[in-house]
């Protein structure tokens, strides 16, 4: 059988095996070449303990147990050392040297310079002993006659001590670390040693953790895999492993020992959020025997605890805060049927040493069995967890996002305790644009949730804040300064970083009442006049001001959305969302600026162009996806006939999209509403159309008020409608669009609405404008002669409340007048 003996840099794998005449070879496995290499072998079987080969192949180190206690005492082998530790020349197979014969088992470790450097004639092995120190040789060799390479010292190689004291190591074979910890009175101490290149090293972190460790026994973690190690030893060990992430994270995976009978504990030190969270699992139905120690593994953006046969938890690296976004799994959810062991190594991200049967893994999550688990999840912790890890770990595919949507589609009512329109919006948002810009993640929301209250069964969770790590570097890139900028994250309180929508959301209101009285003044004067009405208002919200909200707006419009025929969604202009637009794109600019000012304002203003463009094509993405699923058609906008129950599902939809986007404060896709206005009056009784109108879920847009009056013909039915609507315009827009109904109930409302502004607005006004025309022909009806005059007086003084309606004057008061009194009497007019 094979057996796994240590995994280097490159990706090499060094594995073991016995020969038909029991020799033990040595042989070196390419995972991208798919090749394997025989390194060496020796005449005999061993029990080979570590073993580790140069990156130019031309060293080998091995270290090894020469026999068993048993066979101690039968041969009486009292003055043989029990292991062995020997450097091999084996380009080509030479010289055996001797490094270490000791009582004590020793690992050996070359270290690795970086990637794409050629090769060295020197050569730098740690040498790790049980005796708790770890001390690094450097070795010198020359190349001789036919390309052989020897060593180029017959004396002591040079050595230096790294470390001594420690309980407990691992090594972080691809960047070349050493963590470490060791004793420190009641607490123990993590530290790390980084290698360079340049042959030096340094103590580069410091962390205080509160763990007690039993010092009797040294645990080596990625320091070789003993597939024959005392179980009794391995026991008593700490069962301790340190996993970092690309974007800076840095963990701490801890077993802890409990009193409780069928009950599991460990813990997970965030060291790069500065708190600790140690969970209890309750098991259920197990034997005494069956429970082992929680085998931790490295996925990048979550760490798995597993414990074979029980649970499988996978613990957010990067957003741990709130315990909805790590996901437990139990039964055949948590079955990963190649790894059924507890003694589980993680060397590498996503890769897993099954210790015990010597195999190597890749190890990631299964996107298709996760949107199944999606599909078939009861619980709103599991929905969101599930959620969360579709949109944030996987690379997004329009058959991902089609998948998620749809199941949005089909859950949105069941989601307690979250919005999924609103956790796919910003979720995705938060994906699409964090890798473009470093430290973007920090400053962008990644979820709705202030909080959670909720609890996932069988899980306790106790957080307990802990000091950060102290970081000692100078010009260091990569993971330690993405780490330190986590740390500089949390020590300026991380959650205020983040953009949020309450100043946007208080802005937006006092904003919006404001452009309402402004538009509504832009109908009842002058411009002469509406000038002089702006310019006695605030500085800060006069035209000037509020004209550059709308000109940025506009121009996120038309730059950050293509609409497609599938969804008839209209390129209308809405000033509120606009509004909210413009403001939202002039806060997310100095949000991004306090904190990414070293960016420049070119690359700011690309962010938030991308941000709201992307956020503005999210919404069209599902209202696409839903469109099609339903299979509506484009020319759905026809008020003659009922809707579909399609398009009572559609409705529906757009109603929980409009509530999430008012609870996030987000600005909608131009056309939005008219739409959504459109399949209400299809698909709704009257009685609830209001409802819906008067509460602000349907907003009266010109576009679909318009089409109403003009399409639907006058039977008592559409009268009462086109009523009902009419009555409920505001200002503004009823003064627009009430010209497109001819009839006299709409007439006697302008004519109404005319007389009230224009006594309202009664006044020595300097304008001059010309005199309209006096009545041709007088009526002799003195109440309305009376009211006329006044009102054609009025109008000579340059006061026109309805400018852009030259044919609604003193004159269409009149005629108005004149024709509801004769149809109330019952008369003819002529």
């Amino acid at each position: 059988a094979l057996y796994v003996v240590n995994v280097e840099r490159n990706g090499k794998i060094i594995y073991t095996w016995k020969g038909n005449q029991r020799n033990t070879h040595i042989g070196l496995y390419d995972l991208q070449t798919k090749q394997n290499e025989h390194l060496y072998m020796f005449e005999k079987d061993l029990h080979i303990i570590s073993c580790s080969v140069n990156n130019e192949r031309t060293l080998l180190a091995v270290s090894f147990c020469q026999y068993t206690e048993e066979e101690r005492a039968s041969q009486l082998l009292q003055s043989v050392s029990k292991y062995l530790t020997l450097l091999i020349e084996i380009h080509p197979i030479n010289n055996v040297r001797v490094l270490k014969a000791v009582d004590s088992s020793v690992r050996v470790q070359f270290l690795y310079p970086v990637e794409g450097r050629n090769s060295s004639t020197e050569s730098r092995l740690l040498l790790v002993s049980e005796d708790k120190y770890i001390e690094q040789f450097d070795i010198h060799v020359v190349a001789e006659e036919e390309h052989k390479v020897v060593i180029q010292k017959s004396g002591q190689l040079p050595r230096a001590k790294v470390v001594d004291d420690l309980v407990w190591a691992q090594w972080d074979m691809m960047e070349q670390r050493l963590f470490y910890v060791v004793p420190k009175e009641s607490k123990s101490t993590l530290r790390c040693v980084q290698f360079y290149p340049d042959e030096n090293f340094n103590s580069i972190l410091e962390s205080h953790l509160d763990i007690t460790v039993n010092d009797t026994q040294l645990k080596l973690v990625n320091f070789g895999y003993d597939s024959c190690q005392d179980p009794d030893v391995a026991s008593k060990s700490l069962n301790l492993q340190v996993f970092t992430s690309k974007a800076g994270g840095l963990c701490v995976c801890c077993s802890l020992a409990s009193d409780i009978p069928h009950e599991i504990m460990y813990s997970i030190y965030f060291l790069h959020k500065g708190y600790n969270k140690t969970f209890t699992v309750s098991l259920e139905r197990t034997e005494s025997h069956q429970l082992k120690e929680v085998a931790f593994m490295n996925l990048d953006y979550y760490v798995a605890a597993y414990l074979p046969g029980q649970f499988l938890h996978l613990l957010n690296i990067q957003h741990p805060d709130l315990l909805c976004y790590s996901l437990f799994l139990t039964g055949e959810d948590a079955r990963i049927d190649t790894l059924q062991n507890c003694s589980i190594r993680s060397p590498w991200v996503s890769a897993a040493l099954d210790c015990e049967a010597g195999s190597l893994y890749d190890v990631s999550i299964s996107e298709s069995a996760l949107l199944q688990f999606l599909q078939k999840s009861k619980r709103d912790c599991e929905r969101l967890a599930a959620l969360h890890c579709a949109l944030l770990y996987f690379q997004h595919t329009e058959d991902l996002e089609m998948q998620i949507i749809r199941w949005i589609s089909e859950h949105m009512s069941t989601c307690y305790s979250f919005d999924p329109i609103q956790e796919f919006i910003i979720a995705s948002l938060y994906c699409r644009m964090c890798p473009e810009t470093q430290n973007l993640d920090k400053l962008l929301p990644y979820t709705s949730l202030h909080d959670w209250i909720g609890v996932v069964p069988g899980v306790i969770c106790a957080t307990d804040i802990i000091s950060l790590p102290v970081l000692e570097f100078q010009n260091s890139k990569g993971f330690w300064e993405k780490l330190n900028s986590n740390l500089e994250s949390v020590k300026y309180a991380e959650p205020h970083l983040h953009y949020q929508s309450n100043v946007l959301r208080k802005e937006w209101r006092n904003l919006s009442e404001e452009v309402r009285s402004i538009l509504f003044g832009l109908l009842l004067f002058s411009f002469c006049d509406f000038c002089l009405f702006t310019n006695q208002r605030e500085e800060r919200k006069t035209t000037a001001y509020l004209r550059n909200i709308f000109e940025n707006a506009k121009k996120y419009v038309l730059v950050s959305i293509v609409f497609t025929l599938l969804v008839p969604l209209f390129e209308e202009e809405d000033y509120q969302q606009q509004l909210l637009m413009g403001l939202m794109v002039a806060q997310l600019k100095d949000h991004l600026m306090r904190h990414l000012q070293y960016v420049g304002k070119k690359k700011i203003d690309q962010i938030v162009l991308d941000y709201v463009a992307n956020l503005l094509n999210l919404v069209h993405r599902i209202m696409k996806e839903v469109w099609r699923r339903y299979q509506l058609h484009s020319c759905v906008f026809c008020f003659d006939e009922r809707g579909s129950a399609g398009e009572f599902a559609v409705f529906h939809i757009m109603s929980r999209i409009l509530e999430a986007a008012n609870g996030m404060c987000m600005p909608l896709p131009p056309g939005f509403h008219t739409l959504h206005l459109g399949l209400g009056v299809r698909c709704l009784p009257l009685h609830t159309l209001l409802h819906y109108i008067d509460n602000g879920v349907l907003q009266l847009t010109e576009t679909c008020v318009r089409k109403l009056l003009k399409d639907l013909d006058d039977t008592e039915k559409n009268e009462k409608l086109k009523f009902s609507i009419v009555m409920r315009l505001p200002e503004a827009l009823g003064q627009k669009v009430r010209q497109y109904w001819d009839h006299p109930i709409n007439a006697n409302l302008i004519a109404r609405k005319y007389v009230k502004l224009l006594l309202e607005k009664l006044g020595n006004r300097q304008c001059s404008r010309p005199i309209p025309e006096r009545l041709s022909v007088p009526v002799e009806f003195l109440p309305l002669n009376y009211l006329t005059n006044v009102l054609a007086e009025i109008e000579n003084q340059g006061v026109h409340p309805c400018e852009k309606q030259d044919h609604v004057n003193a004159r269409f008061v009149e005629e108005t007048a004149l024709k509801h009194t004769m149809t109330l009497l019952g008369l003819k007019y002529s």
